[in-house]
């Protein structure tokens, strides 16, 4: 299988926990848009979706699906979306999509995280794709400093030889070099810098399930 095809398989996989008359919490991201793509087929089964993006929610009312402001809903039965990284125990790295802060917003108020990703994805330790941080442009440098004296290697992220503007109108930064031992300290100690609007760490809040795209089908893993 290839790796679209790994996708494919637990966008379709996820779709069994999708809460029938719900509202449902979708993620960003190039396995998200294959969810959002299966989603599309059921759409007459759910109440509509909360987005962790501009380019989610556009993708959603593509396929006709309403979508819902976060602020309006109380509570979701589900949140689904992929990850960058993800250990046996359910932490993961996420913000390759820049769509980090809102996505975990999201994710804090789904009753369950379905994390769906190729098995590519799964790791030992956090830390081989580059850490996301989204900082206010202003403390970016001072982020910056902090995050060395941590021990990694920040970078700005820059695209067309522009520094990449989030949904919230922030930057990100990428940090490279990390080996994440303890994932749960780390995301607090990030977050705790002054600038910091949050890191691309969810392991407070991690995967309940993970469903990976292996060349053998879907493996499910429960955290």
């Amino acid at each position: 299988m290839t790796q679209d095809e790994m996708k494919q398989a637990v966008a379709r996989a996820a779709i069994d926990y999708v809460v029938n008359g719900e509202i449902i919490g979708v993620g960003t991201g190039s396995t998200a848009n294959f969810f959002i793509d299966e989603l599309g087929r059921i759409k007459d089964r759910i109440k509509g979706a909360v987005a962790s993006s501009e380019a989610t929610a556009e993708r959603l009312r593509g396929h006709g699906i309403p979508v819902f402001d976060l602020n309006d809903v109380e509570s979701l039965a589900v949140y689904i979306d992929g990850a960058d990284e993800i250990t046996l125990q359910g932490a993961m790295i996420k913000g390759g999509g820049a769509a980090l802060t809102r996505e975990k917003i999201v994710a804090s108020v789904a009753r369950q995280f379905i994390c769906i990703a190729d098995g590519s994805k799964l790791v030992k330790l956090l830390g081989g794709f580059p850490l996301p941080v989204e900082v206010i442009p202003m403390a970016q440098s001072a982020v910056a400093r902090s995050l060395k004296a941590l021990g990694g290697e920040p970078r700005l992220r820059v695209k067309d030889g522009k520094a990449v503007v989030t949904d919230n109108g922030c930057n990100i930064i990428d940090v490279h070099g990390l080996q994440i031992a303890d994932p749960v300290e780390l995301e607090a100690q990030i977050n705790n810098i002054v600038g910091v609007v949050t890191v691309g760490l969810f392991a407070r809040r991690g995967a309940n399930i993970g469903l990976l795209g292996t060349a053998d089908g879907v493996k499910k893993m429960t955290f």
